[in-house]
């Protein structure tokens, strides 16, 4: 064998060791006693009962009962109407829908929120978010600060709802015993309530950044030759690297899913779900890479720490664009994946031609 595709292979073991401890930061990352999917999602299905839930994923799902507290971060986090939350809420999310019951308090930050006419908050709503939507009953006061704020037919408030928002509506058949008032003060309490503090929008950009730069930093350490073909691929020849990263990134799903069709490929299928999960992360951190080592090219000045910095950052910070900042982030991601795929194929094709030209083994 040779011998070094032993020390690749080994090199290979060491990352995806480090990596598995680095993707649950960026994934999905709960309690012993919760329910965690390898796609980063958190699931209490119903008729099973958790002590509570404290972590970081792609999606909360609660349909039966945590008997502690709700909190984290996700992209999206339903308490669905069957499920029950003994404790408080405390999270930030893409989307909150609350179909269920909360027993204590809620308080998020998100880009929607939602309490629906069949959510139950027994105690206070404090959320700040894009859109806010009340249509379920609230013991206690609710504090809402979004650009859309909607009072619905259904809503049931025992104490005060104080607002702030460019747009409210208010429906006659809502109910709130200590009256609606207009508070300017709330403008920018868009943050997450952990315990009294409020955590602001730029603490999830910031921690984005830092896991992308450690696992960059684990990526060029344990394969500097194999990083740089990366951005090369990218830099030489980047149609192309767009083009097969596209096809991966649609291919592969069907791929799964035909495999997942038989019940022998289901544990194959939930293999390669976390391998795709993973290999995107990491396309797009090469990506990242990628774009600043052309960038310093162009300047004359090759530095592939720096290159992984200015990639890193300069992503980030387009990010903050609307629209623009997700098309560059998909377009760096198909590169990244892209130029992964290629190289990963030229690595398999070298290391079978090495052993083809050995002959069979006993051969001279």
């Amino acid at each position: 064998m040779d011998p070094s595709s032993n020390a690749f292979r080994r090199r290979i073991a060491v990352a995806l060791a480090v990596v598995a401890l680095l993707f649950p930061l960026a994934t999905g990352l709960a309690t012993a006693q919760s329910v965690q999917g390898a796609s980063g999602t958190i699931v209490v299905d119903e008729g099973e009962t958790v002590d509570g839930i404290d972590g970081v994923a792609g999606t909360v799902v609660v349909r039966g009962t945590v008997d502690g507290d709700l909190s984290g971060a996700a992209g999206s986090i339903r308490v669905a109407e069957t499920g029950r939350v003994d404790g408080n809420v405390q999270a930030a999310a893409g989307t909150i829908v609350v179909d269920g019951t909360v027993g204590g308090n809620v308080e998020t930050g998100a880009g929607s929120f939602e309490l629906t006419d069949t959510g139950r908050i027994g105690g206070s709503l404090d959320v700040g978010a894009g859109s806010i939507t009340v249509d379920g009953a609230v013991d206690g006061d609710v504090r809402a600060a979004a650009d859309s704020v909607v009072l619905g037919p259904n809503a049931d408030v025992g104490g005060e709802f104080r607002y702030d928002a460019e747009t409210f509506t208010e429906s006659p058949d809502a109910t709130v015993a200590g009256g609606v008032v207009e508070d300017t003060s709330l403008r920018g309490d868009t943050g997450v309530a952990f315990g009294s503090d409020l955590a602001p929008s730029w603490v999830g950009s910031a921690y984005g950044v830092a896991v992308n730069l450690a696992l960059g930093a684990v990526l060029l350490l344990a394969f500097p030759r194999f990083s740089r073909g990366v951005a090369d691929r990218v830099g030489g020849d980047s149609l192309r690297s767009g083009g097969v990263g596209l096809v991966a990134l649609i291919g592969t799903p069907i791929l799964l899913v035909l495999v997942a069709v038989t019940v022998v490929g289901i544990p194959l299928a939930l293999v390669g779900i976390a391998a795709y999960v993973v290999a995107i992360w990491i396309g797009s951190v090469y990506g990242r890479y990628a774009l600043g080592s052309w960038v310093l090219n162009r300047l004359g000045r090759p530095n592939r720490w720096v290159a992984l910095l200015l990639g890193v950052l300069g992503i980030a910070a387009i990010g903050l664009v609307p629209w623009v900042g997700g098309l560059v982030d998909l377009l760096v991601l198909l590169l990244g994946l892209g130029a992964l795929a290629l190289g990963l194929r030229d690595r398999y094709r070298g290391a079978r031609g090495v052993a083809s030209d050995r002959g069979p083994v006993g051969a001279d």
